[in-house]
């Protein structure tokens, strides 16, 4: 049920805003739309992703601080037991809407290991010299560790390769902005270089091939190596694992074990010390089929198995 709130509540501002849920942060109606967003999907290792978009943040005198936090830990704790990413769209940060020093390090110390330990990557879009100041600020009480996870990116292209790009929730400001630094830096980009033609997969190429590829290079096995030896290492060790397929793991350590799938070269996951690897290696076999597992021509057939009584007993049993 959406509840007005009243300009008074030090929430709300003058913009408008609307308020979702009991607990009396969960949501709100921004009167430029909310700056945190949640995708409905997944990055390219299977996180959640978060995003923040500066140029949605009121002005400073129309906003309770403190009850922002409150909105961004509610939203949060709902992905923080498992691995999730975080976009900060920075374009739109001006000193009308801009927090102040004492309050980012206050909040910064209100998100404790919890929050920091799942969050595999915190990606800056569009930064500014504001953004350097800021870290040279914080740095005395930035971990290493957690500094390892943020990347900086001068486009929004830039994201493609570890986004699916097409579900990011992108306010038009920010469309517009990263449109005009691409007009201005395509005057003093070099023509573009040819790219060369892909690469034929390997012999015992395992992952981005089809099933019928896999099939055919593999003496007619119905079940490819890749999937065989992992799903056993699984069964035999990892199915007393809680949340075993909620982690991910290092992009450099998922490449490598690729690389030897791919090559043909035997993998032993005990050497990696990590039951969550094996896992990471199943989703990411599966998400890059060429064709879904269950194929379209299939489709109908797969939701008819939910309908078991009566006449779809024996569609069942043919399948």
């Amino acid at each position: 049920m959406l509840l007005p709130v009243p300009p008074s509540s030090g929430w709300a501002g003058q913009g408008g805003c609307f308020l979702l849920s009991a607990r009396g942060f969960s949501r709100r109606r921004w009167h430029r739309g909310s700056p945190v967003s949640a995708l409905p999907g997944d990055d390219r290792f299977g996180r959640r992703v978060v995003t923040f978009s500066c140029c949605r943040m009121p002005p400073s005198h129309e906003l309770d601080h403190q009850r922002l936090l409150e909105y961004l830990k509610y939203t949060l704790d709902q992905y923080v037991e498992n691995d999730y990413t975080i976009v900060y769209f920075h374009y739109g940060l001006n000193s009308r809407n801009k927090p102040s020093l004492g309050w980012l390090q206050s909040a910064y110390k209100e998100f404790d290991r919890k929050y920091k330990k799942n969050l595999k990557a915190l990606y800056v879009v569009h930064p500014t010299s504001f953004i350097k100041v800021l870290w040279n600020i914080f740095k005395p009480l930035i971990s290493h560790k957690f500094g390892k996870k943020v990347t900086y990116f001068n486009y929004l292209s830039e994201l493609h390769e570890h986004l699916k790009y097409d579900q990011l929730i992108i306010p038009p400001e920010v469309l517009r902005y990263d449109e005009k630094l691409q007009s201005l830096h395509e005057g003093r980009t070099p023509p573009p270089t040819k790219t060369p033609p892909p690469r034929p997969p390997l012999p015992t190429q395992q992952f981005g091939v089809s099933l019928q590829y896999l099939k055919d290079k593999n003496q007619g096995e119905l079940i490819p190596p890749v999937l065989r030896f992992t799903v056993t290492y699984l069964r035999e060790k990892g199915l007393r694992t809680e949340g075993l397929f909620r982690r991910s793991a290092s992009v450099q350590t998922v490449r490598e074990i690729q690389r030897l799938y791919n090559q043909g070269k035997p993998v032993n996951f005990d050497d990696y010390g990590d039951i969550h690897i094996p896992a990471v290696i199943l989703k990411t076999f599966l998400r890059e089929l060429p064709q879904p597992l269950l194929t379209f021509q299939a489709y109908e057939q797969i939701l008819g198995i939910t309908c078991v009584p009566g006449e779809h007993l024996q569609q069942n049993e043919q399948l």
